[in-house]
């Protein structure tokens, strides 16, 4: 396979606007900033930043705060990128946390391993271009341009721990091949075969075996209003040492927003966190389930995991920086499935950087996932791909009753600075080779 040269920059801008003391905290601040160059060979050039501003209030509620700010704009030379601008606010409306994102996620070359886990077969050897077996580096991609306008409101229901949530969100999915010539431009060597050469997986499963419909094939809006109750008895937000955090929810996507899909889907997700050493030591485990309740969600739909706040510019998988560490970016898609994080964080080093409180923390992480009901499959598939198909045969593309639990684990290094600007460098290893072998990112915030 041709190399991929990755050059991610795992620091954090450490300038204050006003280099203030923890103690007088107050007004706007700036939080930190992280800067993000690679190459891919496929991509092209990725250059850009993100950085995030507190509203701490006067008198200070440091390290808690009244307005945050997250922007993120990053892009490479050959159209894909990540444009995003989160706000969230403690006061804005009173008595109600209101958070609000604005993303444009276009992709060139969208993960794409098809249903159901391990009943989807994974060659890694079709894509890497120093193999007999290479057919097309692009073989598990397709092109998935994301527009997304999301709000949340969250409000006390019962005393301080329990809370009521709900939201909507309008989303705009374009789905489409992989534009094989827009990849190609600057690439003197061994070009990218055209879709019609070499379909990928997108293809056979669209054009050849009828898996995804001609009414999802391009995508289209997915307008959801979602609703449910919190439990949040968190010590902080950023690294807690102890409490609950657990959230259940119904997201539904009606016809009367102008969607071409009508569904709906019920997710529940259990943290808790148990101090092992005193502000030093804790272990942390996360579980979450969901399900479709009715309907039927479009495919491209299938990998969002639901949440009622998000954590980073996504929440898909399983499989990637937010799921499943070490395993293939949404490997694993089903009509249902759950998913477990297990974490050993500990503090080792505690240092002062421009006049903010610092550590730097080490996490060990044990991830696990499986899906628990399948994407339904046409009843004559086996048939319809010998009809259709030639240069493959069918259990290379498939495996059913193989889906079983997947798993990996890793190490994360996470700077933080001013307590709130926290750095993820996630490094994971898939158990199976069917998953992957080593997942490596950089981005914010701990997991969960």
């Amino acid at each position: 396979m041709k190399k991929t040269l990755l050059i991610l920059i795992p620091v954090f801008i450490c300038f204050s606007l006003s280099g203030q003391e923890k103690k007088s905290q107050t007004g706007w601040k700036f939080g930190g900033a992280l800067p993000a160059i690679s190459f891919d060979s496929n991509l092209g050039f990725q250059y850009g930043a993100l950085f995030e501003f507190f509203n701490y209030g006067n008198p200070s509620i440091f390290p808690e705060f009244y307005d945050h700010t997250y922007t993120e704009v990053s892009r490479f030379t050959k159209g894909s990128g990540v444009y995003r601008l989160m706000y969230e606010s403690n006061h804005l409306i009173p008595g109600i946390e209101l958070i609000s994102d604005l993303s444009y996620l276009p992709d060139l070359a969208n993960q794409f391993y098809g249903f159901n886990g391990y009943e989807s077969v994974f060659n890694k050897d079709w894509m890497d271009e120093e193999s007999p077996d290479y057919k097309t580096a692009m073989f598990y991609r397709f092109q998935r341009d994301q527009f997304r306008f999301k709000n949340d409101f969250i409000g006390k229901l019962s005393g301080e721990h329990l809370k009521w949530n709900a939201g909507f969100a309008f989303q705009n999915f374009n789905v489409s091949s992989v534009n094989t010539s827009k990849l190609n431009k600057g690439r003197k060597n061994d070009p990218l075969p055209s879709v019609s050469e070499e379909p990928g997986l997108f293809e056979l499963y669209r054009d050849s075996l009828g898996i995804i419909s001609q009414n999802e094939a391009n995508g289209g809006w997915v307008n959801t209003i979602k609703f449910g109750l919190v439990w949040d008895s968190r010590d902080n937000r950023p690294n807690p040492m102890k409490g609950i955090w657990t959230e259940a929810g119904v997201e539904i996507a009606p016809g009367f927003m102008g969607n071409d899909w009508g569904f709906s889907k019920f997710y529940i997700t259990h943290r808790q966190y148990f101090t092992l050493a005193e502000n030093n030591l804790s272990l942390v485990y996360r579980i979450h389930y969901q399900s479709t309740l009715s309907g039927e969600a479009p495919f491209f739909y299938q990998s969002q995991v639901l949440t009622y706040r998000l954590t980073g510019y996504s929440s898909e998988g399983l499989g990637g920086s937010s799921t499943m560490r070490g395993i293939l970016k949404n490997r694993i898609i089903g009509d249902a499935f759950v998913l477990g994080n297990v974490e050993l964080r500990w503090k080792p080093i505690y240092f002062k950087l421009f006049n903010r409180d610092s550590y730097l923390g080490l996490n060990l992480f044990y991830d696990v996932g499986m899906v628990t009901k399948n994407i339904p499959m046409p009843e004559n598939l086996r048939s319809t791909f010998n009809n259709k198909m030639t240069l493959y045969n069918f259990n290379d593309i498939f495996n059913p009753g193989s889906e079983k639990l997947h798993h990996c684990a890793g190490i994360s290094i996470m700077p933080v600075w001013g307590e709130n600007f926290v750095v993820a460098v996630d490094i994971g290893k898939a158990f199976n080779s069917q998953d992957g072998n080593i997942g490596f990112s950089i981005g914010l915030n701990y997991l969960f």
